[in-house]
């Protein structure tokens, strides 16, 4: 699931920051998800909240990815491979 498919039918509050070296992608699961965790397994970002799973798609591009999620918020910085 990409950024996009995934805000337009989940209704989440999305943005995706691109700058010379990396990009930032942000989902605001909103301040009532406390009980959240995130990991990334192969190319994909893996959010679980409460009882809900939601995946997000990498590129290929990608070298490298770190994720965390803090009062409901995800974010993702992804630097490309070189």
């Amino acid at each position: 699931m990409t950024l996009e498919q995934f805000t337009r039918d989940e209704g989440q509050v999305a943005r995706q920051y691109e700058y010379d070296d990396a990009v930032i992608m942000a989902v605001d699961f909103g301040t009532d998800e406390t009980d959240a965790s995130v990991d990334v397994v192969d190319n994909t970002v893996i959010v679980v909240l409460e009882d809900d799973q939601y995946e997000i798609e990498l590129p290929d591009t990608v070298g490298d990815a770190h994720t965390f999620i803090k009062n409901g918020v995800l974010t993702v910085e992804l630097e490309e491979e070189l």
